[in-house]
């Protein structure tokens, strides 16, 4: 094991979301999110978040519909979540504190996409 040379893992370059219909999900993020669509290649398609591409897929083998939980940084959470609620998305919960943190407390709130996919809000708001 002493051979092997250490892997530091930091930057993700692209986060897949497994979707049913690349097209109506493509609307979604593009539209009511407001992300800014990068392009289209067949079935994927690419969203920039700062930096990080986004891809909206169809199913591959066994993967079925899961997906991982994307939690997007935004500034007023309370504001994001009235803008979202006001364009019909389906939200799981109101935002909410989660952790009170020494500096500042950690707010979330998670909602649905298109695709019945789960993801969320975050914010810190400073002490």
């Amino acid at each position: 094991m002493s051979d092997l040379k250490p892997v530091q893992l930091s930057q993700i370059g692209q986060i897949a979301i497994i979707v049913q219909d690349v097209e109506r999900a493509t609307s979604f993020y593009r539209e009511v999110l407001g992300m800014k669509h990068l392009f289209s290649a067949g079935t994927l398609s690419f969203f920039d978040c700062s930096g990080v591409r986004l891809m909206l897929t169809l199913p591959e083998g066994q993967t079925g519909n899961a997906s991982s939980i994307l939690y997007f940084k935004v500034g007023d959470i309370s504001a994001t979540y009235e803008s979202l609620l006001a364009r019909n998305v389906r939200f799981e919960d109101k935002p909410h504190m989660i952790a009170r943190m020494p500096d500042h407390d950690l707010w979330m709130t998670f909602f649905r996409d298109s695709e019945n996919n789960l993801l969320g809000l975050m914010t810190e708001v400073r002490k």
